[in-house]
């Protein structure tokens, strides 16, 4: 473990983002054709590592049955617009046109009075059931305070997975206001697997872990218009934070006599090469915002925000532009590369591995977990 001394009886870990890592290639090389980017957690499974954040200017309905077609899991948010109104695309738009001619701030102000409107049940069923009708896997993300509210509502609907999601998520939430939510206690009593972050440490990870969840969920302070870092200072780089994960995932596998706990990598996640040093830093998928939202047929319609507008103590982010190309793709060509304009493989999330992969001799993904990474050049902190 590199730590630094930044001042006199006070070190620091060294730790690292995405772009401060490469993949070393091996001695052999693969024809792509060869390589399988499939994934299983629990009883289900996936073609592609690639999970949708369950955030409204990502993921609704139809976003999440359409990336579920092309291999993938969308999970929608059972907080989010789908499940307070009838239609909420005409409030995006409105959104979209008060942030284009008045700016962010007053979209974000009027965001905020759209998350105002309660959550009705009746639309979390209808919403859930349009999922399973188009036969993809049903999953639904709640956040850890909400979870004895809704969440009888979720399993009534027939979800398939749980997503239980917030900035920073504790196996031992203490609190004199409330009763805390007891995860372990939850989750052993659930039918259906559950996902569980975000983290970003060893111990946490290992905690979360020991709750008997599915997975974990492993970012803190990056994606999706996240302020976390700016407005608490809290946050980890990811590659650090996925290796720290996947090192407690396996002291877990010991623990309990072999049980595997899968790692999801979340943050500012927009290229195939972004995926493929996720999952060579131990990852066993991703999950994606930016570059989704981004897409031409993505329900945000040109803005993005996260979903901790939703709380009350301190809204974290609002409304922002998206950032996109002159000519914006659509989910498809984002994900798999299929139709884009002029031969570009830039925004191909899947392909991009798949070649990242080929390249450095990987068949699978839990090979590709074992592949020698490098700090890059000049990214040493000091350098």
């Amino acid at each position: 473990m590199a730590e630094v001394e930044i001042g006199i009886g006070r070190n620091a870990r060294v730790a690292y983002g995405l772009d401060a890592v490469g993949i070393v290639p091996s001695r052999r090389t693969r024809d792509p054709r060869d390589v399988s980017l499939a994934w299983e957690i629990d009883a289900y499974r996936f073609e592609l590592p690639l999970v949708a954040a369950a955030a409204d200017a990502v993921t609704s309905p139809a976003t999440a049955i359409a990336l579920g077609r092309l291999g993938g899991l969308g999970v929608v948010h059972v907080e989010g617009l789908w499940t307070r109104y009838e239609e909420p695309a005409p409030l995006i738009a409105e959104l979209t046109e008060l942030g284009d001619v008045k700016g962010p701030a007053a979209a974000s102000a009027r965001l905020r009075e759209l998350y105002a409107v309660p959550v009705d049940p009746e639309l979390i069923g209808r919403r859930l059931s349009e999922l399973r009708e188009a036969g993809v896997t049903v999953a639904a993300a709640l956040r850890p305070q909400k979870v004895r509210a809704l969440c009888p509502h979720v399993l009534a609907a027939g979800a398939d997975l749980l997503v239980i999601h917030g900035t920073a998520v504790s196996a031992e939430h203490q609190s004199r206001q409330t009763e805390p939510l007891n995860l372990k206690r939850f989750i052993g009593e659930l039918d259906i697997p559950v996902l569980v972050g975000g983290c970003a440490s060893f111990s946490t990870a290992l905690h979360l872990m020991r709750t008997g969840a599915a997975g974990v969920i492993v970012g803190v302070g990056s994606g999706l218009g996240d302020r976390t870092r700016e407005t608490l200072g809290v946050g980890v780089p990811l590659a650090t934070a996925i290796a720290d994960a996947a090192g407690a995932r396996m002291r877990y596998l010991d623990e309990s006599g072999g049980r595997y706990v899968h790692v999801v990598g979340y943050g500012d996640l927009r290229t195939g090469g972004d995926v493929a040093k996720a999952i060579a830093c131990g990852a066993d998928a991703v999950m994606v915002d930016a570059v989704l939202a981004g897409a031409q047929d993505a329900p945000g319609q040109g803005g993005i925000w996260p979903m901790n507008v939703l709380s009350a103590n301190l809204p974290g982010g609002g409304w922002a532009p998206v950032e996109t190309s002159a000519a914006p793709a659509t989910l498809e060509q984002i994900v798999t590369g299929s139709g884009a304009p002029g031969g570009s493989t830039s925004a191909n999330l899947a392909g991009g591995l798949r070649a990242a992969m080929a390249t450095t001799g990987y068949a699978t993904l839990k090979e590709f977990q074992k592949a020698e990474i490098m700090v890059t050049a000049g990214r040493w902190p000091g350098l």
